[in-house]
């Protein structure tokens, strides 16, 4: 018998820290308001989807604190990141969403990234994406290898968005003549441009797409070119994808590492420094949205795909590519200098 109560002591013993642990998250989060901060334009596929995690994920968190948006595009997300990685808040209270390219730009445009990927909190993807390359309807060139021999403008936000680095990666590997605009806020921003002939085209999430522009697809107002993809969605049926553009094992070395991040197709993060069991606590309250029936039937209604990766599985991913080998990521570093 006594020995019995003192396993039970034991055991009870070893679960009060974790219990008072979580005790002092929800004590730190109640009554607080935190901030989502998007480093991409209002209405953008990023932005809707970061607008309906917010609405959801508060009710996960102990504490249960509110959640705001905030929008901060610039530079490809950059400006955001640079800013949450140096000024935090480092105490939980501020989360970041980025374009998918912001963990490797440190490596392919590190003249403006001041932060590591590496170091930063990784909270989850809602979703792998497969990336659809399109035109409108009345473009110069309708099918994809026309395009070595006609300019098409791809409008584009900026250096970082898969945007501006895929056509700039395919002129410069594969001989394509794509004149890459920057500056638009964000994708719609790019539509409107399309529709009034200033731009011919771009690059945009498949889910994306679906989601703002569901009558452009119905009716037949663009022409979808090419998949970026590692594996090709079913969706999107013949539509070719464009890693079949590589003809050597340099060139889908070079493909590989640049799809690597629709494999972390929309990550959310934390600053460096924040205390662990907070870390772990928004780890957990994101992994519960994406389960939430809630959050999920709004999600379908937006016509936005959930197929989601943990904190630890887009921390592990950002960590392999990090590890790419020089040799590829000073080709591709090379071929996006020589925009």
């Amino acid at each position: 018998m006594k020995k019995t109560l003192l396993a039970l002591s034991i055991f009870l013993a070893a679960g009060l820290p974790a219990a008072a642990q979580q005790d002092d998250v929800a004590a730190f989060f109640k009554g607080k308001t935190m901030r989502l901060v998007v480093g991409i334009g209002v209405g953008s596929g990023y932005d809707i989807n970061a607008r309906l995690l917010a609405r959801h994920m508060a009710a996960h968190i102990p504490g249960q604190p509110t959640i705001i948006v905030q929008n901060q595009p610039g530079a490809g997300s950059l400006s955001m990141t640079n800013a949450l990685y140096h000024t935090g808040p480092f105490d939980g209270t501020v989360m970041g969403a980025s374009f998918n390219g912001m963990p490797t730009t440190p490596m392919l445009q590190p003249g403006g990234a001041r932060f590591d990927p590496v170091k930063l909190n990784w909270l989850g993807s809602t979703n792998r994406e497969t990336q659809a390359m399109y035109v409108w309807h009345t473009a110069p060139a309708q099918a994809l290898e026309d395009m070595k021999s006609k300019e098409i403008v791809m409008g584009a936000q900026a250096p970082g968005s898969t945007q501006f680095d895929y056509p700039v990666l395919a002129n410069r590997l594969f001989g394509f003549k794509f004149k890459v605009v920057t500056g638009y806020e964000s994708t719609p921003k790019i539509h409107l441009a399309m529709e009034s002939g200033e731009a011919h085209g771009t690059i945009a999430n498949w889910s994306t797409l679906k989601a703002i522009s569901t009558n452009w697809i119905t009716e037949k107002k663009i022409r979808i070119l090419a998949q970026w993809a590692l594996t090709k969605s079913p969706e999107l049926g013949d539509v070719p994808m464009f890693l079949d553009q590589a003809k050597t094992d340099a060139e889908r070395a070079a493909l590989r590492l640049m799809l690597a991040r629709l494999e972390y197709g929309r990550p959310f993060f934390l600053p460096p420094n924040v205390p662990a069991a907070r870390v772990e606590a928004l780890r957990r309250a994101f992994d519960a949205t994406m389960k939430d029936p809630a959050y999920l039937a709004e999600a379908d209604k937006l016509k936005i795909d959930v197929d989601p990766l943990s904190g630890e599985q887009v921390a592990a991913l950002v960590e392999q590519v990090s590890r790419t080998d020089p040799e590829t990521v000073a080709r591709v570093r090379a071929a996006m200098e020589n925009k």
